[in-house]
């Protein structure tokens, strides 16, 4: 790719010349198919899934009256803590299973605003070491299966790059479309594609009819391209409406998970007119302005709400928590077993607390 640099830009000091920019090829990756293959889901684990599937839908339709919970880290960087935490959750769920769907958050994708940082397991299969593309998916796919073969809990991933989807279709029971991604084209039209519940959160903007108009083109058949194939979908009835505050025009953080906020989203929410309203609240990002340990108190009054209100009870029925085995956050290498490396996480005591209290309160 060439590109010249316009001349009007000499007047500001800079030179006139020949720019060029090349993409170089690091490595092959394999297709979703060999990875599959290589590094499969048994058939006992595919059982799990499609119950784990069928009951997430019905949680979404209105069938199944549980309250729905994505929680876990920021960012899953270790697999030995990611599964320890997910068994955590199982033995909780255990007890709690009548009144919540607990869906452990395994996120191996983090999105960077600058590109700086750590991006994931998908780039990093070790933090402390570069990029490692091939590793990274091999990675993720173990490590997702261990969990599920070990707590028959299911997870939640983002969707970063839509066509990286292809290589935990078979594994994920939810997933999550970013901020930053929710107006892109790709992400809308793959979604109509996907066979569980997607979650597409507001823009940092924090208009909720992009979040809409993004829910109503994943609901939508499509014809695009993807994957080297022109395809066609008949539309996800399970996208739904996430809620994660935003930023405004003095790069300021912005709640949007008040009572006034719902009601609003209800009202957009009937006039849209689409499938399955159902509204998600991300206790932490925006919401909490950074502040992980205000998460307990958003979702208290997230669950206060929707007691005094019949029509938020109907629709705001789940909440998003970022939480891991220690409190807080740390460096990539910081060491600290358990401790995100990302965004600062709720520790596992006062989770299992909120958990409880959800489960009584919903």
């Amino acid at each position: 790719i060439i590109i010249y640099q316009p001349s009007f830009l000499t007047s500001y000091g800079c030179r006139k010349e020949m720019f060029q920019m090349s993409f170089k090829i690091v490595q092959d990756i394999y297709s979703p198919e060999e990875f599959k293959d290589e590094i499969p889901m048994s058939s006992e684990l595919k059982k799990v899934k499609a119950e784990r599937d069928e009951a997430l839908k019905n949680v979404i339709c209105g069938k199944d009256k549980r309250f729905l919970v994505i929680v876990g880290p920021c960012s899953a960087s270790d697999e030995d803590a990611v599964c320890d935490y997910t068994y955590r959750l199982a033995q909780l769920n255990d007890k709690v299973k009548d009144k919540l769907f607990i869906v452990p958050r395994i996120y191996t994708n983090k999105p960077r605003t600058t590109g700086e940082g750590y991006k994931g397991m998908l780039h990093q299969p070790d933090p402390t070491k570069g990029a490692n593309i091939l590793a990274g998916i091999r990675a993720l796919r173990k490590m997702h299966i261990r969990a599920i073969k070990e707590t028959h809990l299911t997870a939640a991933d983002e969707m970063l790059y839509p066509e990286n989807y292809a290589f935990l279709d078979d594994i994920l029971s939810y997933v999550a479309i970013g901020a930053r991604s929710v107006e892109n084209q790709q992400h809308r039209l793959v979604s109509s594609g996907i066979e569980v519940p997607v979650g597409m959160k507001n823009p940092t903007s924090g208009d909720f009819s992009v979040m809409l108009n993004s829910i109503k083109a994943a609901q939508s058949g499509h014809t695009f391209l993807y994957r080297s194939h022109e395809v066609s979908t008949s539309g996800n009835p399970y996208a739904h409406a996430v809620l994660r505050g935003s930023v405004n025009k003095h790069g300021q953080l912005q709640q949007n998970y008040h009572y006034e906020d719902m009601t609003l989203l209800a009202d957009m929410y009937h006039q849209a007119n689409l499938e399955f309203p159902f509204v998600v609240v991300d206790a932490n990002h925006a919401n909490s302005k950074k502040k992980f340990d205000e998460q307990p108190r958003i979702i208290k009054e997230v669950l206060h709400s929707r007691k005094i209100n019949s029509t938020l009870h109907n629709l705001v029925r789940g909440v998003m928590i970022e939480s891991f085995i220690e409190e807080g956050n740390q460096k990539p290498d910081g060491g600290v077993y358990g401790k995100s490396i990302t965004d600062a996480c709720l520790g596992w005591d006062d989770t299992e607390k909120l958990l409880y209290y959800i489960a009584e309160n919903a």
